[in-house]
């Protein structure tokens, strides 16, 4: 009976270690050992960002790079300009980024997803339908205007359309240096290699005339 004892205060004691220190550290990126790592861009990337560069100085610290306005003058009426690590190499391994996101009356930004980041954002002019769709393909939307803020869960799709007059923009931030983004269209359509037409006639139900019209469209 006693050794039982001892068994099980032994297991209440691994388990109890294991979901306070075990298990979190697997579920998170692990924290900084210094105060910043300035990347070097020229080097290659780890598992959690780029080499620190070896001498730094305070414009590693500022960017301006997020100034408008964009020009929008392109088929879907949108334009971001990013501050994550690839413009910004202060931000490396501190899991943050931002972007300024600015569309043309009707403008969209298309269906896409962040497969590193939560993205949260605001509107800073202008009237945007802001929408994101579910595993369970339940879509959540609202029209947002000046001030008002929205969230999209990591790794689903989403989408924003000025539904205004004007021209509408929008701040956006990630908890992740480089967030990475998959937009729908371009990927499907723009590949390369290219998608074989028999995999999306089957999975869009329509022909290869219709597939190989929307790839041309995409073509890079």
């Amino acid at each position: 009976m006693a050794t039982l004892q001892i068994s099980s205060s032994l297991f209440r004691s691994f388990f109890l270690t294991l979901c306070l220190f075990v298990i979190p550290s697997l579920s998170s990126d692990s924290d900084p050992l210094q105060d910043f790592c300035v990347g070097d861009l020229k080097a290659s990337p780890s598992i959690n960002g780029f080499p620190c560069k070896s001498a730094v100085s305070a414009s590693d610290f500022f960017y301006s790079g997020l100034g408008g306005p964009l020009d929008t003058s392109n088929p879907n009426g949108v334009t971001v300009a990013s501050a994550n690590v690839l413009t910004f190499p202060g931000l490396n391994t501190l899991g943050i980024s931002m972007n300024n996101v600015e569309l043309a009356p009707g403008g969209v930004n298309p269906p896409h997803l962040h497969p590193r980041a939560t993205e949260v954002g605001t509107i800073i002019e202008g009237s945007v339908f802001v929408g994101f769709l579910t595993t369970n393909n339940t879509l959540f939307s609202k029209v947002l205007n000046a001030g008002e803020v929205f969230v999209i869960p990591r790794g689903l799709v989403h989408f924003q359309w000025n539904v205004g007059q004007v021209k509408a923009r929008m701040i956006t931030a990630f908890n992740s240096q480089l967030p990475g983004a998959v937009v729908l269209p371009s990927t499907l359509f723009g590949s390369n290699p290219e998608i074989p037409n028999a995999v999306l006639t089957r999975a869009f139900r329509t022909d290869v005339t219709t597939v190989q019209n929307l790839k041309s469209k995409f073509a890079v």
